[in-house]
């Protein structure tokens, strides 16, 4: 117990160094408090206690009225998070996914032990050495096939259009994903980066792809890709702010409650390129380190921002270590780009009577200026300069693709066909989609429109209100039957979205990660937008040089 009593106090030391003595003695009683308690319950509690869980649901309890960023890590939970940042695990290379009650693999990665003894998409993970995994869930699944470098182990998965399981022998090895998932030229000379994560190195991978597409693909222009980009580590986003602007120029500031939380940051190298048009594009997915990028930029006025708002998460994380191999990651500090404004959306110490946050709402957002005098806020993530909204996933395609019908046409597709076009070349046949529709055909797929749900709503309400009179239910009935399921109908209706998302799944069976990003690229509104926006020197300085009126 006195072990768990100087943990605690570790905790409680590191989130409270500068409280005063009246709190401090708070502090104290609180935790002689909450020591004795855990010890009356492992003493008299009826049932077995585990402490270890109790103490986890204890701290997590305390963090969860902070904010979702300060986080208690066991050992566990700590090497995983380690592996974010790095983007280094040992093991087989490969994602897998849970479904009913078997786990398959759902996309190996290029270049890894899982592509090199053939596991594809689609193949049911039935053993593990000599253990058979069937019910496993997968993350159970996920430890046996990470270990140690250079181990080995042995998998049997069942793979459709086999007869007989399929034994491979697999060494594992350091895994390391390359945060540039892919880069290349899109246009007449546009290259495109797209950066999935800021882990360690990413800064390092960024400049090598742009080095390589400057000198030996001869662009002039460029679109950074930060969509769905969670961030990462700040200093990376500093490292590759400090390829396209000046050396010395501040791009970031940190202010927390201790001094050591106050940080300028400033490049400190010579860029690679301070002149060449940049395209950044951001989401409602782009967070954090994404967001310091774009936002410093868009301050710097050194690209035109394009897509939809970002997240807005302003917010710098520190890791502590605790006893035990434990951690403890806590929100030391806001940050805060060129202009000075803040990016946090929500602030996460005024809550209302539940307990629940919100966004700041526009009306309370504060101006601020670019360095070319444009008009920029505060308190909600990054505006783009160019809002194009994503498309929206119809009902019809939502189904498709978490039944996972699309998923499991794409592994048909692969056991009739040896090989495919490049991916940039590569499309869907009408043949092709005909036989998707036959294929979702014999599996009487069904799924729920969203307007025969609202007609059931209207229909229960109106009964409630006493309007269901005998005219108006044959002109329900009559909608009703006006609304029944037609699928073959809807998938001509929705033919180019899902097509697109079947070529997708596809070509990454094919070409891997790369090969669903080259095909996802084609026509892709807001990068076709950008690269009108390079390709017109007129229209990229008018963007970053007009005065927005106040």
């Amino acid at each position: 117990m006195k072990r768990i009593t100087i943990f605690i106090l570790c905790i409680v030391a590191m989130c409270h160094a500068k409280a005063n003595e009246k709190n401090l003695f708070s502090y104290t009683q609180n935790l002689e408090v909450f020591s004795d308690v855990l010890k009356n319950l492992n003493i008299y509690y009826v049932d077995t206690l585990d402490i270890d869980k109790s103490v986890k649901h204890g701290i997590s309890a305390m963090l969860s009225t902070l904010d979702p960023y300060t986080i208690y890590f066991t050992e566990e939970e700590a090497k995983q998070f380690a592996e974010q940042n790095t983007g280094e695990y040992a093991g087989v290379g490969c994602t897998i996914m849970q479904r009913d009650s078997a786990v398959y693999v759902s996309e190996p990665f290029d270049n890894t032990p899982a592509q090199e003894v053939g596991l594809r998409a689609g193949d049911k993970i039935v053993m593990i050495d000599n253990d058979t995994v069937v019910g496993w869930k997968s993350d159970e699944v996920s430890k046996r096939m990470r270990g140690l470098p250079n181990t080995n182990l042995r998998m049997v998965v069942e793979r459709p259009g086999n007869n007989t399981p399929i034994e491979v022998n697999i060494t594992r090895r350091i895994i390391q994903r390359n945060p540039v998932v892919y880069y290349g030229t899109i246009a007449n000379g546009v290259g495109y980066i797209m950066l999935e994560t800021f882990s360690e190195k990413a800064a390092d991978e960024v400049r090598k792809a742009f080095i390589d597409l400057k000198n030996n693909h001869g662009i002039t222009s460029l679109i950074l890709d930060l969509r769905d980009n969670g961030g990462g580590l700040v200093n990376e986003a500093v490292k590759i702010l400090n390829l396209f602007v000046p050396r010395g120029t501040t791009v970031l500031e940190s202010r927390g409650k201790i001094e050591n939380s106050n940080h300028i940051y400033k490049t400190e190298k010579e860029p690679l390129d301070t002149k060449i048009p940049l395209a950044v594009l951001i989401n409602g997915y782009t967070a954090s380190a994404s967001e310091v990028v774009a936002g410093a930029l868009q301050d710097l006025d050194r690209a035109v921002i394009l897509g939809d708002r970002s997240f807005g998460k302003g917010l710098i994380q520190q890791v502590f270590p605790l006893p035990y191999n434990r951690q403890l990651k806590v929100t030391v500090s806001y940050y805060y780009i060129p202009s000075g404004r803040s990016i946090q959306a929500i602030d996460y110490s005024k809550r209302d009577a539940d307990g629940r946050v919100a966004r700041m709402p526009d009306s309370l957002t504060n101006e601020f200026s670019t360095a070319a005098g444009r008009i920029v806020r505060d308190g909600g993530g990054i505006t783009p300069d160019i809002t194009v909204k994503a498309d929206t996933m119809s009902h019809l395609h939502y189904y498709l693709y978490t039944g996972h019908h699309i998923f499991d046409f794409a592994t048909d597709y692969v056991a009739r066909h040896e090989s495919i076009a490049p991916a940039v070349d590569f499309y869907l046949t009408d043949a092709d989609y005909d036989e998707f529709k036959q294929f979702i055909q014999s599996r009487d797929f069904k799924y729920d429109k969203m307007s025969s749900k609202r007609l059931e709503e209207l229909r229960e309400s109106m009964t409630f209100e006493g309007y269901m009179d005998e005219q108006t239910t044959q002109l329900i009935k009559s909608i009703e039957e006006r609304l029944q399921h037609n699928v073959n109908k809807d998938l001509d209706t929705f033919r180019r979205e899902i097509e697109l998302s079947l070529t997708q799944e596809i070509a990454t069976r094919y070409y891997y990660q790369q090969g669903a990003i080259i095909v996802g690229l084609r026509g892709e509104p807001v990068t076709q937008r950008a690269i009108e926006i390079l390709q017109s020197p007129q229209q990229y300085n008018e963007i970053l040089s007009t005065r927005k009126k106040k």
